[in-house]
């Protein structure tokens, strides 16, 4: 039986779909919204590349999260770190997202814009008044694992390691490297849980810990919950942050018009999550029983990956869809999903990117890229896509 391509495969010869999937995307979408593909180490899987099928895939119920509906699932190996709201299908899902919503309002998020101001005012502080620096390990990395850190209540011991486990696991090197990850981070999980358990502090964290003692999360459920608000936290943001400083400095007009109109930073930062998502696709969705997706038969057990990327670059509903532009109208993107699992942290996010940029800008007058575009490495996986660097040339008034 013929093995179904890869995105390398089916891309143009000389092109990394690492680099920029989005021509990949495209040659994809003209012939159909839906594709057979091989996706590494995860196996074969639908492809979900318009707009409209990926509204359809995120809100069909015959679609499951759950990994044990999977036909080739045979161990909790996708549970490694607990069960999470990612792999979760109602009423469980339902009855996790409960436990944490209300820390994500966007009134309560509103409510931390002061802190995040003044953690991006320290951060910016410490970067050279002129000279060039990477601003992802310099200030968008710290930045958002400061914020994500603080409204869980992670003290600052547990702050330096996690971040290169989380990674690990989310844009793997290896399979060894990211069991060893995945073990480190659980057990530093269990090390805040109990710390917690032991003296409630009234944070985030501290509300989820006394839910498992008292019974509200079973024990996977408390580690996959943690695991999940500390990853998607933080790795999503960094991501978002640089996407989003990459896109003006490559488009001096589009940088020019938030210079003269700062205002236009919210305009920014959702045309970068439309332009360059830093949420690759969505958690792969298993069909619980055979079902037609946009005139593709799917069969009971196979599985289906949405791409949020190419859904937001559909020339169906976007206009010239490849340029970035802060002044495009017509329907929203879908980077924070839709439906159920639409992004609990989208307020966060937009709030975290919006004020690194304003106060990135305000600071430095002047900046550009040191690095010829080309050359810049991005890192992707199933589920993310981000600089690995970002190297800026600052100056100041």
């Amino acid at each position: 039986m013929p093995t179904a391509p890869t995105l390398e495969e089916l891309a143009p010869a000389g092109h990394d779909p690492a680099r920029d999937p989005h021509p990949v995307y495209a040659a994809l979408r003209a012939r159909g919204p839906v594709h057979r593909v091989l996706v590494p180490g995860s196996g074969e899987t639908w492809l979900v590349v318009s707009r409209d099928a990926a509204r359809q895939a995120l809100t069909d119920p015959r679609l499951s999260n759950d990994i044990r509906h999977s036909a080739t699932w045979d161990t909790d190996g996708g549970h490694a770190l607990g069960r999470n709201m990612l792999q979760s299908d109602p009423p469980h899902h339902t009855r996790l997202r409960k436990l944490v919503a209300g820390h994500f309002t966007p009134g309560r998020i509103a409510a931390l814009r002061p802190r995040v101001e003044a953690l991006a005012d320290a951060l910016l502080s410490g970067l050279p008044a002129e000279g060039t620096v990477d601003v992802v390990s310099g200030y968008a990395l710290p930045l958002s694992v400061a914020v994500i850190c603080e409204l869980l209540g992670v003290p600052e011991d547990g702050r330096d390691v996690f971040h290169a486990w989380s990674r690990e696991l989310v844009m793997p090197t290896s399979e060894t490297a990211a069991s060893a990850a995945g073990a480190r981070l659980a057990a530093l999980i269990d090390d805040l849980v109990a710390r917690k358990t032991a003296a409630p502090d009234g944070t985030l964290l501290s509300e989820l810990a006394v839910a498992g003692r008292d019974g509200g999360l079973a024990a996977d459920e408390l580690l996959g919950m943690v695991f999940l608000l500390l990853v998607a936290g933080h790795e999503t943001t960094v991501n978002l942050i640089s996407a989003a400083l990459f896109a003006l400095l490559t488009h001096p007009d589009q940088l020019a018009l938030v210079r003269a109109d700062p205002s236009l930073t919210a305009a920014a930062v959702e045309e970068a999550l439309r332009h360059q998502a830093p949420v690759h696709s969505t958690a792969f969705r298993f069909a619980v029983e055979p079902l037609e997706l946009a005139g593709t038969a799917i069969a009971a057990g196979d599985a289906v990956l949405v791409s949020l990327a190419a859904a937001s670059r559909d020339p169906a509903h976007y206009a010239d869809p490849d340029r970035f532009d802060l002044r495009r109208t017509g329907p929203a993107h879908v980077a924070f999903g839709h439906g159920l699992h639409h992004c609990l942290g989208a307020p966060l996010a937009r709030v975290e990117a919006e004020t690194a940029l304003r106060r990135f800008l305000a600071r430095f007058p002047t900046v550009a890229l040191a690095a010829d575009p080309a050359t810049l490495t991005w890192r992707s996986s199933t589920l993310l896509r981000g600089l690995t660097d970002l190297p800026l040339r600052l100056g100041q008034r």
